[in-house]
């Protein structure tokens, strides 16, 4: 599995558009989240995955890297282009909406 650090992932977003899943639930979300990321909560992530396009690549966060960890694994299996963020929202440093 591809990872990035949330520090690298900041990086990326100052340099291009790049395509993030956030799978926190929605109370966590509401606190906020990466500039642009789309949420999909886990739970729901088979149930939405078709509305990703497997020619993208990814990064999935979470707040600490685990849950982000496991739909990284799970969209793998399917033939999906990602990257895991470890440390997830707690390493955050960067904006948030």
């Amino acid at each position: 599995m591809k990872q990035y650090t949330a520090k690298e992932v900041e990086n990326l977003l100052e340099e291009k558009v790049i395509n993030i899943i956030d799978v926190r639930e929605v109370d966590e979300v509401a606190n906020g989240k990466i500039p642009g990321a789309i949420h999909i909560p886990l739970g729901l992530l088979e149930f939405r995955m078709q509305e990703l396009d497997k020619s993208k690549e990814y990064i999935m966060v979470c707040r600490s890297g685990a849950r982000s960890g496991r739909a990284t694994q799970f969209l793998e299996s399917y033939g999906y282009q990602v990257i895991n963020m470890t440390g997830g929202m707690l390493d955050w440093e960067g904006k948030v909406e």
